[in-house]
């Protein structure tokens, strides 16, 4: 791929991770943040960044209102060890309602669509509606991840969320590495790891994985042929796009902009 040529200097793509965080941090100041499920790679992610600027950074996650109890206890616990200010992002009341009228809250299991349509209100268009407000945004993808993110690059335009800026300083880390940072530096990590669940999302939606079973096989477990992906970093296309389409025409006649009053 190609980068545009954009008003700033882009940083080495073999950088270190400190060193692309670092260059997000000074580069985009405020309009840069932090998005994070608080899995292992984005609480790394939000040590580093602690220790380049404190709690002076601008960190949002995606409340989805079905999340693990034991995330909701390490979100906490990362406000007493960091001092950062956690801004939580729930999806939209009259998104999320008109949904639940139509369709029950337990719409996932019933077909790959609704599952699909519950994660894009839940977790896509809020996700959209905070990026709409940003230059930048910090996310802790890696190539090593399942899912199609082995393309993944550092630093890259980020065309789908209206071309600002997205950073994956880890891109080139193993899972090995991950774990390794955090213990070396006594990060807090989900308890859920220790429970075996190598991939934490929605409580519902999320269980351990057995003995063999790749690190997404907990997610959505009742799927079969399906991709495990929620529509946040890759987008719904072809069929599925389109039945997703025709199920959100009926629970928003009306779609707002991504845009922040």
């Amino acid at each position: 791929m190609t980068l545009p040529q954009p008003k700033f200097t882009w940083p080495p793509r073999d950088a270190p991770a400190e060193e692309i965080l670092a260059w997000g941090i000074e580069e985009f100041g405020p309009g840069l943040a932090i998005c994070t499920s608080f899995q292992v790679s984005g609480s790394v992610i939000l040590d580093m960044a602690a220790r380049l600027v404190g709690g002076d950074i601008n960190v949002f996650s995606i409340d989805t209102g079905r999340l693990h109890e034991e995330t909701y206890q390490l979100i906490a616990q990362f406000r007493r060890r960091y001092g950062i200010v956690v801004e939580l992002v729930p999806p939209a009341a009259d998104e999320l309602g008109p949904m639940l009228t139509l369709h029950g809250p337990n719409l996932f299991y019933e077909s790959p669509a609704k599952r699909k349509l519950c994660c894009e209100i839940r977790k896509v268009r809020p996700l959209q509606r905070r990026l709409a407000t940003l230059d930048a945004w910090v996310t802790g993808l890696r190539r090593d991840q399942d899912g199609g993110r082995e393309q993944t690059a550092t630093v890259a335009i980020d065309e789908e969320h209206g071309g600002i800026v997205k950073l994956a300083p880890l891109a080139n880390w193993s899972n090995e590495q991950v774990f390794e940072y955090a213990r070396q530096r006594d990060v807090p990590l989900h308890p859920l790891y220790a429970a075996g669940y190598p991939s934490i999302g929605c409580q519902p939606c999320t269980r351990p994985v057995k003995a063999g079973e790749d690190s997404r096989a907990g997610r959505w477990w009742w799927e079969t042929d399906v991709d495990k992906e929620c529509g946040m970093h890759l987008g719904l296309q072809g069929q599925v796009r389109r039945e997703v389409d025709v199920l959100l025409d009926e629970v928003l006649p009306v779609r707002r902009p991504y845009t922040v009053q």
